[in-house]
C-alpha cells in the first residue's frame, strides 16, 4: 500500500465518524423538539377544551335573568382574548408564553369570579347543567396542569440536551433554538386571600 494513501484512508475514516455522529444527533434533536412540539398541541387542546366549556357556562349562566351582566361581560372578553393568542410550537419564546400566560390568567381570573358570583344564585347552584359544566371545568383546569408539567419535563429534557458538549455544536450549527418553559406568575408563591364578602 502506497503511503499518502494511509492519512487519505484516516481521514476520510473521521469524516464518516464525524458524519455519522452529525447524523445521529441532529436526529435525536429533531425527535426531542417533535416531542416537545407535540405536547404543547396538548397543552392548547387542554386550554381549548377549557374555552369550549366556558362557552356553555355562560350560556347556561345567561338563563338566570337577573344574574350580573357585568361578569358575564368579563368572562366573554377574556375568553376571547384568551383564545385570540398563538404560538409557533416549533417556536416558542419566553415574550410568547408570557402573552400567552397573561391572557390564560385573566380569563382564569374572570372565570373564578363567575364562579364565586354564582354562590349569590340558588337556582344556577341547583341547575344540573351548570353543576356538570363546572365539575368538567375543574377536571380540564386538572388537565392543562398536567399537559403543561409534560410539556416542561419535555421542552426541559430538550433544552439541557441541546447546551450539552458536543451536542451545543450541532444545536448552534442546525439553528436549534430552546424552547420557553411554564413558570408561575408572579406571587403564585403567597397563599390567595379568600374572601366571602359579597355586598359592593
Amino acid at each position: 500500500m502506497k503511503k499518502w494513501l494511509l492519512p487519505i484512508l484516516i481521514i476520510g475514516g473521521l469524516a464518516l465518524l464525524f458524519g455519522a455522529w452529525y447524523v445521529n444527533t441532529n436526529n435525536s434533536l429533531v425527535e426531542m423538539k417533535g416531542q416537545a412540539t407535540k405536547q404543547w398541541a396538548n397543552v392548547e387542546s387542554s386550554y381549548q377544551r377549557r374555552s369550549d366549556l366556558i362557552g356553555n357556562l355562560v350560556k347556561t349562566v345567561q338563563g338566570a335573568a337577573d344574574f350580573e351582566r357585568g361578569t358575564l361581560t368579563d368572562v366573554i372578553e377574556a375568553r376571547a382574548k384568551a383564545t385570540a393568542i398563538t404560538i409557533d410550537p416549533s417556536n416558542i419564546t419566553p415574550a410568547q408564553l408570557e402573552q400567552f400566560n397573561q391572557a390564560q390568567s385573566g380569563l382564569s381570573g374572570a372565570l373564578s369570579k363567575l364562579l364565586v358570583s354564582v354562590e349569590r344564585y340558588p337556582e344556577l347552584k341547583a341547575n344540573q347543567n351548570f353543576l356538570e359544566l363546572q365539575s368538567q371545568l375543574e377536571g380540564t383546569e386538572n388537565r392543562i396542569n398536567v399537559e403543561r408539567n409534560r410539556f416542561n419535563d419535555l421542552a426541559g429534557e430538550y433544552n439541557i440536551k441541546i447546551a450539552k458538549i458536543p451536542t451545543n455544536i450541532i444545536a448552534s450549527i442546525a439553528n436549534f433554538d430552546p424552547l420557553a418553559l411554564f413558570s408561575s406568575k408572579a406571587g403564585a408563591e403567597d397563599a390567595p386571600d379568600v374572601n366571602f364578602e359579597f355586598s359592593n
